[in-house]
Formats: structure tokens, C-alpha cells, sequence
């Protein structure tokens, strides 16, 4: 069971970099990652249309046999993660919110924390929630923006068009007084230096790839399931609908081009 592969997936191919952190941070583990490109965006649709998805990722992940699962989406893993750990079953599940909440608790200092991400997401209120369950008196602040995904998967993450596009979001007098922002999507660390930059470096700026990496790589250490350090790991990159657009946009987010398989949408659930 060691060597069994690590199931990763997203709404469509931001969770790359949580992919990349894995890669990173535990170089002899296999990952298998489902994009669920064919119903992109997550952000913007229904907690129920969402929770179908997911299900049905989760099942297939659960097919696949791996080991772990990892909710590489912030939007999933708000309105989603029971139902995947229910399909889940003995298979541990990790979900991007609670490493950066846990993150962004150990590092601020005068707890006034900011969030961005997705609509679906900020709506849903999960951040603000756990952070005060955990620290009652924190201040909290959350944003949409909306516009930061798509920028990135356009290609301009380090352009004019980007640091105009974060201002815009950032210079809200609620942002003022934070010291730790999170950063509520897979997408956002892309763009974590230009945001750093715009405060100047005074914020501590939470990778949520960096954190779910740790998390993950704690657990596989609690549960001994660490692969064998002679194990060859293999990737596999599946998405439900498959372009060239995709293909081209998997070196934003891995640095190195990685042959997408398209696996046909089957409803499981």
C-alpha cells in the first residue's frame, strides 16, 4: 500500500501546484491528478452541482486504489469534503482550507487575517469560520476575485495587467491593518511574489500549496505510509475534457510540459 499513488484532483488544472509542492516536498511519491476541466469553473456554481462532481471524482480516485486524497480545489473543499470522505472511507482525506487556516494562525502576529478566492468559496464563509473556532477574537476579513484564475491561465500572472488587476482587489481599506493573507485558491500561488510585492513584504502570504504539502507529508509520516525511498514514482494526469488550450496551460502551473489523458465524464454516483 505504500507505493500506491497519492489522488489528487481540482475543478480543472490549478491544483497543478499543489501537484508541484508534492513533487517538491515528497520526490518518491506517485500522484495520480484529476482535472475536472469539462465543468470549469467551480467558483461560480452551485454547492449541490459541486458536491455531485466531487463525488464522482472521489469514487474514481477510490478505483484507482491510491492511498490518500487530496481536495486540490478551495471551492470543493468548502461544500465538499464530507461527501468525500464518506466515499472515501478508510482513505485518509486532505482539503486545502485547514492547512492554510493552521498556517496562517502559526504565522500572524496581531491576528488580522485576510482572505481572498473564489465567489463560491468567500460566500460559503468556511475560512472565517474555522479561523475563529480556533482564535474567537481574530479579525477576519474576506474578498472575492474573481478575475485572478482566469488572468493566470491567460498566461499574464506577471504583467501590468496582473499587478493593476491586484491592486484593484488589495487596496480595500479592510485589507489595511491585516499582517497574514491566505491565499483561498490553487491558482493564487502563481501570483503569491506579486502580491507579497504589492505589501511590500509586510504580509505574511500563505501558499495553500506549500501548507497542504506539509500537511500531507505529516500524515504519511502518522500513518507510515511513506513510499519506499528506492519506489520510481509515476504521475498520471487525467482531465474530463481535453484541448490543446489545457495541454499549453499545464506549463504555467508545473514549469515542464506533462501529457494530459482524457478520461470521459461517467456519472459513479
Amino acid at each position: 500500500m505504500n507505493n500506491a499513488p497519492i489522488g489528487v484532483f481540482d475543478s480543472g488544472i490549478g491544483g497543478l501546484t499543489i501537484v508541484k509542492a508534492i513533487q517538491k516536498y515528497l520526490p518518491n511519491e506517485s500522484i495520480i491528478y484529476f482535472g475536472d476541466t469539462a465543468h470549469l469553473p467551480y467558483g461560480d456554481k452551485s454547492p449541490e452541482l459541486i458536491q455531485k462532481y466531487a463525488a464522482n471524482i472521489a469514487y474514481f480516485l477510490v478505483q484507482q486504489k491510491v492511498k490518500l486524497i487530496v481536495i486540490a480545489c478551495n471551492t470543493a473543499s468548502a461544500v465538499a469534503l464530507d461527501i468525500v470522505q464518506k466515499i472515501a472511507g478508510n482513505i485518509p482525506v486532505i482539503n486545502v482550507i485547514d492547512p492554510a487556516v493552521k498556517m496562517a494562525l502559526e504565522n500572524t502576529l496581531n491576528y488580522r487575517i485576510g482572505i481572498i478566492g473564489t465567489k463560491t468559496t468567500i460566500q460559503s464563509r468556511v475560512y472565517p469560520i474555522k479561523i475563529k473556532q480556533k482564535r474567537p477574537k481574530c479579525y477576519v476579513t474576506a474578498k472575492a476575485t474573481p478575475l485572478l484564475a482566469p488572468m493566470i491561465e491567460e498566461g499574464w500572472a506577471n504583467s501590468q495587467i496582473s499587478d493593476e488587476i491586484i491592486e484593484a482587489y488589495l487596496s480595500e481599506t479592510t485589507f489595511e491593518t491585516i499582517d497574514t493573507l491566505i491565499l483561498g485558491c490553487t491558482h493564487y500561488p502563481l501570483i503569491k511574489e506579486n502580491i507579497t510585492k504589492y505589501f511590500e513584504s509586510k504580509v505574511n502570504v500563505i501558499d495553500s500549496a506549500e501548507a497542504v504539502s506539509i500537511e500531507i507529508k505529516n500524515l504519511l509520516d502518522e500513518k507510515k505510509l511513506f513510499s519506499d525511498q528506492y519506489n520510481i514514482p509515476r504521475h498520471i494526469f487525467y482531465v474530463s475534457d481535453l484541448t490543446e488550450s489545457f495541454q499549453q496551460t499545464t506549463q504555467i502551473f508545473l514549469d515542464t510540459p506533462v501529457q494530459l489523458q482524457e478520461r470521459k465524464w461517467v456519472e459513479n454516483i
